[in-house]
C-alpha cells in the first residue's frame, strides 16, 4: 500500500473491481482498490449472476449490452475463468398487456441497437426451456445474448485484469475515515494507515450508505433480503443434454436458471422486507441472512405452477442475501455536488448486467469529465437530499422490489413517497378534480377530472383521452391556466452575473426586461440544459428548466462557479401558473392596473405585474403556442394567485389544464422537451438547438465543439416531426422508425395532436430521410404502423398565435 494513489476505489465487489479496470482501462494505473475483506465478500459472492439487456431505461439497457459483451474479454486479459454460460433468456408473458409490452421492448431493443433480441412463441419458449408449462402463455421476447456466470471468477478477472494495467488491490483493511483536504484531494485513513487519494470512489456496496456518511452525503440506498434457492438433481434437467436457457416468468414474479443437473429459482416477493437499512455492520462478510419461506410462499407456488417439475424436486440450498436498492432500482454514479473528488458508484442491484457500464461510464466522467453515454437514468444527481429520508426510501424500494416484474404503464401514477412537496394551492386544485402525478418529489397536475374518475393502466390511449383532449381544446379556443410549479428556478446576481452567464449558456443573454431561450453545453458540445433566461432589468437574471434536474443543474453551476456571482435555488420558494390561449390578454386585463396590451408587453418581454393582491413577475411566452402570459409569484400566494385569474377568467371561458394536454399541444408546435427530444447524450444541431446559438457573441463554453460539428455539416441524425397512421395507440418515445426494412431513426416522444385530429411524434432520424413528405414506418406498442415526415409545427407554423 503506498501513501498517495491518483484514485482509491472503496469496495471489493464486482462494481469497484469494474471501476478499478475501466480506470486502467482509460489510462490511470496509479490507483488502488480497497476491501474490508476478501473480494466478493459483500453482495456480490451470493449473487445468483444472472445477466440481461432488457432495462426500463433504453440507456442503461445499452450500458447493460456493453457489460455483457465485456465478459469474454476480461477473461482473455487476466486468464481468469468467468464461468460463463451464454444460454440465452426469454422473459414469458400470460396477460395480454405483458405481451404487449414485451412487443414494445422488442421494439425499443432495436433503437437502442440490440439485435440479438426477437419475440418467440409459447411452442418456441417450451423448446428454449423444456420443464416450463406454457399453459396460458401468450409469447415470449427472447434475447440470446444472455446467461450467467461465476461471480466469484467474474470479480478476480475484473481486479487481475486492472493488476496487470498497474493497479493494487489492497484487502482486509477497512476504510475508517475520510476527509477531504484543501486542495481537493482526500485523506483516506484505513486499518493499515493513512492515504491521500486525488479521487476517491465509494463502490462500498452494503456499507455505501456509511462511506457516504463519512465524506458528508447521506446516500438514497438500502440493503434488502432476496431469496433464491438451488435444487437438488432435477431427472427432466438431466436428460437433456444441453444446458437450458434462463427463463423469467414475468407474470409469476419468478426468474430460473440451470445449476448443475438442477435449477436455479429466485423470487421478487411482494412482501418485500428492508435489512439493516443504515448499511450492514461492519464484520458482516460471506454469510447469509436466514430464510423466509412462509413470506415468499405465494411467489414460489406460482413458480412451481410454471415450472411443474420443482414439485418433486429436493432443495440443495436456500440463499437468502441482502443487495442495496436504490428507489427506482438503477444505479446512482458519478461526482456529488459539493464534494469535489468525491465519487459514487452505489445500488448497483443487477451487478452482473450493469457492473461494466457503470465502471466504464465513471472511469470516463473521472479521466475525460463526461461519460460517453446519457447516464442520467443512473446518475447521483438525479435525486435530491429529499430521496435520503428514512420512510421515502423505506416506500420507494419497497415499492421497487415489490413491482421488479410487475408492469408499469406510461400512465400508471404510483403512491409510494408522495405525496411531499404540494403546489401552494394543491389543496383548492384538488378539489376542483384535479388528478396528481409525482416528479422530484412534487405534486404535478396531468388533468382535471369529474368526482370518482379513475384512469385505466394501459399501453395505449387511456379513458382519460378525452378529458385530456377537452382541456387542449379549451386552450385553442378561449384559455387554459397550468400550474408551473414544476419548473426550477433559479436566481443568479452579482457583479459577474451577466458575464458568467455569458459563458455558461450558449445564447445571446437577453436585454433588460427581455427573456431568451438559452441552449447550455457541455464541454464536448452535448447539451446541460435548455433553459429560458429571463433579464429583470434590476440586475437580477433567473433561469428556469425542469425541476427534476435541480440537482443536475446545481452540480454544473458548482462546477463553473465565479467568486462574483451568487446562485439562489428559488424553486420551492417560487410557484406560478401559465395563462394561456386566444383570451389570455383580455382576462389578465381584468386583474391588473397595468398596460398588458402587445405592444406594452411584447412577445418575450418580461416584467413585474400586479395581478390583484400579488406582486408577480410575468413573461409573454407559452409553450402550448398561444399568446401566453408565464406567472411566477410567491409559493405562499400560489392558491391566490389561482383565485385571481379563474375569477376573472371565469366569463370568457378560462378553464384549468394540466401537463397531458400541454404534452399535446406543444407536440403540435414541434417544440421539444427535456429528456426526450432534448438530453446530455444529443448535441444542438440534432436536436434543433443552434438556431438559438449566438456563435458570434465570444467564447462560451462547448462553442468549440459546436462549431465543428456545423463546420463538418452537422449531425447525422436531426429532429423531425412525423404523423402517426395510429388506430388507438400512440408513439411515446425510443420506438424505431423504419425505411424499407432498413432502421434510420427513433421516436424521442409522441402523443395525440387534439386540436388538430393528428397522432403526433418527434423522431431523431438520418437527413436523407428528413425531408418532408417522407413515408416511413415505426413501432407503435409493437405494431408496425406506417408514419410520414411532416413539416414542423403542424399548428399554426408561422408562430402567429403566440405572439399576438
Amino acid at each position: 500500500m503506498k501513501s498517495h494513489y491518483r484514485a482509491v476505489v472503496i469496495g471489493g465487489g464486482v462494481v469497484g473491481a469494474s471501476v478499478l479496470y475501466h480506470l486502467t482501462r482509460y489510462g490511470w494505473s496509479d490507483v488502488a482498490l480497497i476491501e474490508r475483506a476478501e473480494l466478493t465478500a459483500g453482495s456480490t459472492w451470493h449473487a445468483a449472476a444472472g445477466f440481461h439487456a432488457l432495462n426500463a431505461d433504453p440507456n442503461v439497457a445499452a450500458l447493460q449490452d456493453y457489460t455483457i459483451g465485456l465478459y469474454r474479454e476480461i477473461e482473455a486479459e487476466s486468464g481468469q475463468d468467468v464461468g460463463l454460460h451464454m444460454t440465452g433468456g426469454v422473459n414469458i408473458a400470460s396477460d395480454p398487456s405483458r405481451w404487449e409490452w414485451l412487443k414494445s421492448a422488442w421494439a425499443v431493443f432495436q433503437s437502442v441497437g440490440i439485435e440479438t433480441a426477437r419475440l418467440v412463441t409459447p411452442e418456441e419458449i417450451k423448446a428454449l426451456c423444456p420443464i416450463v408449462d406454457t399453459t396460458g402463455v401468450l409469447g415470449g421476447l427472447h434475447d440470446s445474448n444472455e446467461g450467467h456466470l461465476d461471480p466469484y471468477g467474474t470479480t478476480h478477472a475484473y481486479a487481475g485484469a486492472a493488476r496487470k494495467r498497474g493497479a493494487d488491490v489492497i484487502l482486509r483493511n477497512r476504510v475508517i475515515q475520510l476527509s477531504p483536504r484543501p486542495d481537493g484531494s482526500w485523506n483516506v485513513v484505513t486499518e493499515k494507515g493513512s492515504i491521500v487519494a486525488d479521487h476517491v470512489v465509494n463502490a462500498g456496496g452494503l456499507w455505501a450508505k456509511q462511506l457516504g456518511l463519512m465524506a458528508g452525503v447521506d446516500l438514497p440506498v438500502t440493503p434488502m433480503e432476496h431469496h433464491y434457492l438451488i435444487t437438488e438433481d432435477i431427472p427432466e434437467i438431466a436428460a437433456l443434454d444441453r444446458e437450458i436457457g434462463i427463463a423469467v416468468d414475468l407474470d409469476g414474479f419468478s426468474y430460473l436458471r440451470q445449476e448443475r443437473k438442477g435449477v436455479l429459482i429466485g423470487v421478487y416477493e411482494q412482501d418485500a422486507r428492508h435489512w439493516n437499512m443504515d448499511g450492514a455492520p461492519w464484520d458482516y462478510g460471506i454469510e447469509l441472512i436466514p430464510e423466509d419461506v412462509d413470506r415468499i410462499a405465494p411467489e414460489l407456488a406460482k413458480a412451481y405452477e410454471r415450472f411443474p417439475c420443482l414439485q418433486t424436486a429436493g432443495i440443495r440450498k436456500w440463499v437468502n442475501g441482502a443487495f442495496t436498492f436504490t428507489p427506482d432500482g438503477n444505479p446512482i454514479v458519478g461526482p456529488v455536488r459539493g464534494l469535489k473528488n468525491y465519487w459514487v458508484a452505489c445500488g448497483v442491484m443487477a451487478g452482473f448486467s450493469q457492473g461494466g457500464g457503470v465502471g466504464k461510464s465513471l472511469a470516463e466522467w473521472m479521466i475525460e469529465g463526461e461519460p460517453q453515454a446519457d447516464v442520467f437514468g443512473m446518475d447521483i444527481a438525479r435525486y435530491g437530499a429529499f430521496a435520503a429520508n428514512r420512510e421515502y426510501l423505506k416506500q420507494t424500494t419497497r415499492q421497487f422490489y415489490s413491482r421488479r416484474f410487475v408492469m408499469t404503464f406510461p400512465n400508471e401514477r404510483l403512491p409510494a413517497g408522495r405525496p411531499l412537496r404540494r403546489p401552494g394551492a394543491y389543496r383548492e386544485m384538488s378539489e376542483a378534480g384535479c388528478q396528481w402525478t409525482g416528479s422530484w418529489g412534487l405534486e404535478l397536475p396531468v388533468y382535471f377530472a369529474p368526482a370518482g374518475f379513475e384512469e385505466t393502466p394501459t399501453l395505449k390511449r387511456s379513458n382519460a383521452f378525452d378529458l385530456v383532449g377537452a382541456e387542449a381544446r379549451a386552450v385553442r379556443r378561449t384559455a387554459g391556466l397550468v400550474d408551473t410549479s414544476g419548473f426550477s428556478r433559479y436566481e443568479i446576481t452579482g457583479t459577474g452575473a451577466a458575464a458568467w452567464l455569458d459563458r455558461l449558456l450558449a445564447a445571446r443573454l437577453p436585454k433588460p426586461g427581455q427573456a431568451r431561450l438559452a441552449p447550455m453545453l457541455g464541454h464536448d458540445g452535448r447539451l446541460k440544459g435548455d433553459l429560458t433566461c429571463f433579464n429583470w432589468g434590476d440586475g437580477r437574471y433567473w433561469l428556469m428548466g425542469s425541476y427534476y434536474l435541480r440537482e443536475f443543474h446545481l452540480r454544473w453551476f458548482a462546477d463553473h462557479s465565479s467568486p462574483h456571482v451568487a446562485i439562489a435555488d428559488i424553486s420551492d420558494a417560487t410557484g406560478g401558473f401559465l395563462l394561456t390561449g386566444p383570451k389570455a390578454r383580455d382576462i389578465l386585463g381584468l386583474t391588473t392596473h397595468q398596460d398588458v396590451s402587445a405592444k406594452a408587453f411584447p412577445f418575450m418581454a418580461c416584467r413585474a405585474l400586479d395581478i390583484g393582491l400579488v406582486r408577480a413577475q410575468a413573461a409573454r411566452l407559452s409553450i402550448a403556442g398561444e399568446l401566453g402570459f408565464e406567472i411566477n409569484c410567491a409559493a405562499a400566494e400560489h392558491a391566490t394567485l389561482r383565485q385571481t385569474l379563474l375569477s376573472a377568467g371565469r366569463e370568457l371561458g378560462l378553464v384549468e389544464v394540466g401537463y397531458y394536454a400541454l404534452n399535446s399541444l406543444r407536440l403540435e408546435k414541434s417544440f421539444g422537451i427535456w429528456s426526450r427530444e432534448f438530453t446530455q447524450g444529443y448535441t444542438a444541431d440534432m436536436s434543433g438547438l443552434d438556431r438559438w446559438i449566438a456563435f458570434d457573441k465570444g467564447d462560451f463554453i462547448g462553442r468549440q465543439a459546436a462549431l465543428a460539428e456545423r463546420d463538418r455539416g452537422g449531425a447525422t441524425n436531426i429532429l423531425v416531426t412525423l404523423e402517426v397512421d395510429a388506430i388507438d395507440a400512440d408513439a411515446s418515445g425510443f420506438e424505431p422508425v423504419w425505411h424499407a426494412g432498413r432502421r434510420v431513426g427513433f421516436v424521442t416522444s409522441g402523443g395525440y395532436g387534439h386540436t388538430i385530429g393528428k397522432s403526433l411524434a418527434l423522431a431523431l432520424v438520418e437527413r436523407d430521410f428528413a425531408t418532408e413528405g417522407t413515408a416511413l414506418s415505426a413501432h407503435i406498442v409493437g405494431v408496425e404502423r406506417p408514419v410520414r415526415v411532416i413539416a414542423a409545427s403542424p399548428y399554426d407554423p408561422g408562430g402567429l398565435a403566440m405572439r399576438a
